[in-house]
């Protein structure tokens, strides 16, 4: 969950968002259909996002935007919106339904660029 104080205080690279970014850890596991109760664990896969450093500037960009409109609206979160940010989105936390916390999302984009970088 975002801290508004925290994420106004926070520059990328010492945040929680980039410390969760650096260890993504993929999992490759075969579907067996629904109640299924066997799989299997086909591989498992670390990312090293520092290999592309265009999608990391790009990624620093949507942080920065997000901390940044939170500045400019005197730490409102309810400000932040899932249309922020190219890669990552400051989106209310679960189902939303009126609630005011938001937490960073990784957009599908990210993952879809994150799969054909790292060939998964």
């Amino acid at each position: 969950m975002i801290n508004p104080e925290n994420l106004i205080a926070t520059q990328f690279y010492k945040s929680h968002c980039w410390d969760k970014l650096k260890s993504i850890v993929f999992c490759a596991v075969s579907w067996n259909g629904h109640h299924n109760p066997e799989s299997k664990l086909l591989s498992v896969q670390s990312f090293d996002f520092l290999e592309d450093s265009q999608l990391i500037n790009e990624i620093e960009a949507d942080y920065e935007y997000i901390r940044q409109k939170l500045k400019t609206n005197n730490g409102d979160i309810t400000k932040l919106t899932g249309k922020d940010g190219k890669w990552i989105q400051a989106r209310t936390k679960g189902a939303g339904h009126g609630t005011v916390s938001r937490a960073f999302y990784a957009r599908r984009q990210l993952l879809m660029e994150i799969f054909q970088l790292n060939k998964c």
